[in-house]
């Protein structure tokens, strides 16, 4: 982890011991984002797909087949819980994590939001032929694709922040949450004042 530099001292003094969670659509680029914003303020980064894999010992996919989704939010939600026990962190979410009520209370509570909104489209196009992602498992995996999204959105449209990623560089998108510093310092305040 770097150290922050005084220019986002500000936001990290906001934090306290909340997090700041990206949410979105498998391929969205949360993971990339995540790791660039370590490296300009300076907080861990930890993709809870990642640490749900070290944990479980298997691959998402391969857990799925074995345990099936139910299983698998269960203990998704308790390796995000973990997480959030241990603030403050940039935290990536798998494209469910947030869609999950429970989950997504526990992560509302205890952290700050940001959904990286991308065109579906273009989603699909990143998406289409790859495997590794169980909910697209099955003989229409564009169809099911289409149908995910549309399920999520609403969820995700919860999210405190919404940056619109339009396919743009992530580099750009990094820099887009960094001038938002002031507004998430702005609602990390009037919470803390609730």
């Amino acid at each position: 982890m770097t150290v922050p530099s005084n220019q986002y001292q500000h936001l990290i003094s906001a934090l306290g011991r909340r997090s700041i969670v990206l949410v979105g659509m498998m391929g969205a680029g949360k993971s990339a984002v995540g790791r660039r914003l370590e490296k300009k303020i300076g907080l861990q980064f930890v993709d809870s797909d990642a640490e749900i894999v070290r944990q479980c010992g298997m691959p998402i996919p391969d857990y799925f087949k074995k345990h099936g989704e139910a299983d698998f939010r269960n203990g998704e939600r308790r390796v995000i819980a973990s997480l959030l026990r241990n603030g403050p962190l940039l935290i990536s979410t798998g494209g469910g994590a947030f869609c999950d009520p429970a989950t997504h209370d526990l992560i509302c509570f205890s952290a700050i939001t940001i959904w990286l909104k991308e065109d579906p489209k273009i989603l699909w196009e990143r998406l289409r032929g790859r495997s590794g992602r169980p909910m697209l498992d099955g003989p229409n995996p564009e169809g099911a694709f289409y149908q995910i999204y549309a399920h999520r959105e609403p969820r995700y449209a919860m999210a405190d922040i919404t940056i619109e990623m339009h396919n743009r560089q992530r580099d750009k998108i990094v820099q887009e949450i960094l001038d938002l510093a002031g507004k998430l310092v702005f609602i990390l305040r009037a919470r803390s004042e609730s």
